[in-house]
C-alpha cells in the first residue's frame, strides 16, 4: 500500500521545514504543491529534500491539493497542512482504515502544540464535532482512498471551506475512519490573534456555511 502525502504551502517555509523533517520518506510518496511566489524561499528545502516531489501550481489550497493528487501514485491520498505534523503511527492508522472496505476516508485526532488549557478545551470541542457530526477539518490530516477521491471529482476550487465540502461529498462513498493518534497543529494563529477570537471566527464561518452562505462571501469576511 503506497500513501501519497500532499502538502500545499504558501509563504510558510519554516513550518514546512519542520513538517518535512519529521517525515520518513521511505513510508510514503511526499508531494509539496507550492506556488511560483515561493520558488526562491523554498529553494534550500528543495535541495535538502531530494526525495520530495516538488510541483508549482496556481495559488489556492484546493487547487494546490488537486495538483498534487493528479500526479500522486498512492492508493491513499493524505492531505497535510504545512503547519501540521503527523504522528509516528500515521502509516498504521492508514493501514487500519485500508483493511475495512467500508471506509473511504479518515482523519487523525486534532491536537495543538500548546500547553495552555484553552488548547485542551478546543481539542475537546473538535473531538465532539467529529464524534457527533463526522466532520473533520483539514488540520486533522484527512486521508482518502484514491478511487473515492477521483469518483467525487476531488476538491472543488473553493476559496474557503474546501475541506468541509470534500468531507460532505465523501460521505456518499463510504465511512469515516477516526484514528486515535494525534496530528499536531501549530497554535500560532490562536496565540497571535487570540484564543477566543479565532475559535469564535471558526464557529461563525461553519454556521454561516451550513446556512447556505457562499464560500466566496465567507472568504471576503474572513480576516486572519
Amino acid at each position: 500500500m503506497l500513501v501519497s502525502i500532499i502538502i500545499p504551502v504558501y509563504h510558510d517555509t519554516e513550518a514546512l521545514a519542520r513538517t518535512l523533517a519529521a517525515l520518513r520518506p521511505r513510508d510514503a510518496e511526499v508531494i509539496v504543491a507550492s506556488t511560483p511566489d515561493d520558488a526562491e524561499s523554498l529553494a534550500p528545502l528543495r535541495a535538502a529534500h531530494p526525495h520530495v516531489v516538488w510541483i508549482q501550481v496556481t495559488r489556492g489550497r484546493a487547487v494546490q491539493m488537486n495538483g498534487g493528487a493528479r500526479i500522486a501514485r498512492g492508493s491513499w491520498l493524505l492531505f497535510l497542512h504545512a503547519d501540521t505534523r503527523l504522528p509516528d503511527e500515521w502509516a498504521a492508522a492508514v493501514a487500519e482504515a485500508d483493511a475495512d472496505r467500508r471506509v473511504s476516508f479518515g482523519c487523525f485526532r486534532f491536537a495543538l502544540d500548546s500547553p495552555r488549557i484553552a488548547a485542551r478545551i478546543i481539542e475537546l470541542g473538535v473531538r465532539l464535532r467529529v464524534a457527533l457530526f463526522a466532520l473533520p477539518y483539514g488540520d486533522q490530516a484527512i486521508f482518502v482512498r484514491r478511487d473515492s477521491f477521483v469518483a467525487i471529482g476531488g476538491y472543488l476550487p473553493l476559496p474557503i471551506m474546501e475541506d468541509v465540502d470534500l468531507v460532505r461529498r465523501l460521505r456518499v462513498t463510504g465511512r469515516l475512519w477516526r484514528a486515535s493518534y494525534p496530528a499536531l497543529t501549530s497554535a500560532r494563529r490562536w496565540e497571535r490573534f487570540g484564543w477566543f477570537r479565532v475559535t469564535a471566527q471558526h464557529l461563525r464561518l461553519i454556521v454561516l456555511y451550513f446556512l447556505g452562505v457562499e464560500p466566496e462571501r465567507l472568504k471576503c469576511s474572513h480576516a486572519d
